[in-house]
């Protein structure tokens, strides 16, 4: 992937006559303001385990280059798609010393909180990006080279009018099921009934996908948002999809 010359990313992209053109994105940025904590652990891991945006564009791009091993020396790359304060990461790629993670997440505090979760579950094989995680997905990531895909709790944008901008849709499943490898895992989480409700929808229609609702994963810790959620009422659903 990205040997030549790399699409525009999204917020990069222009119109003919320069315009900046205006896409629809299933995230929202928020504020960048680092605690003192969260300061910290940038400044001691960011060099090493999170991948620069910017690094993205020049070409030749070499992911396996960041993880320092290739897919000889690993079991499987798994990717995760909003990984929050990293809570779940964390424990996940702990104990899973021989796969690389990627982890997708754009909030920068949350990028800080989650490599100091790394430092302290002793988790080195995970590597952050804030770019657009559809875009890397269809850019830089292999067909059939993704074992696992983690999608915790993606923004629900619970208005109507905002459903457009919901990660999972049938071009995104469609995605996602050409880069899984055979046998290849989707996980996915959400507490907001109609979207657990539009998720079982648009997955069943992907063809190359089979699976549904599951038991909650109980490798998948219980976080403070997902706590949260619980505390107001919402049902926690779990999904679980493989590619054919």
């Amino acid at each position: 992937m990205n040997q030549r010359v790399t699409p525009a990313r999204p917020h990069l992209k222009l119109t003919p006559d320069g315009r900046r053109m205006r896409e629809v994105l299933t995230y929202a940025r928020r504020g960048s303001r680092f605690t003192p904590q969260q300061q910290q652990a940038w400044d001691q891991h960011a060099e090493a385990w999170v991948i620069p945006d910017e690094a993205v564009d020049e070409a030749g791009f070499d992911l396996d280059a960041w993880f320092g091993r290739g897919p000889a020396e690993r079991d499987g790359l798994i990717i995760e798609i909003g990984s929050g304060v990293g809570e779940a990461t964390a424990a996940l790629a702990a104990a899973r010393p021989s796969y690389d993670v990627l982890a997708f997440e754009v909030w920068r505090p949350g990028v800080a909180s989650t490599l100091a979760r790394l430092e302290d579950a002793g988790a080195s094989n995970v590597r952050m990006c804030g770019v657009d995680a559809v875009w890397s997905l269809e850019h830089l990531i292999a067909p059939g080279s993704v074992s696992e895909l983690w999608t915790f709790f993606p923004d629900p944008w619970h208005k109507a009018r905002h459903h457009k901008r919901r990660l999972v849709n049938p071009a995104f499943a469609a995605l996602v099921a050409s880069r899984l490898a055979p046998g290849g895992s989707w996980r996915l989480a959400t507490d907001w009934a109609d979207y657990a409700e539009q998720m079982v929808e648009v997955l069943d229609a992907e063809p190359a996908l089979h699976g549904g609702v599951v038991e909650r994963w109980e490798e998948r810790p219980v976080t403070k948002f997902e706590r949260k959620g619980l505390a107001v009422g919402r049902t926690i659903t779990d999904l679980r999809y493989q590619r054919a």
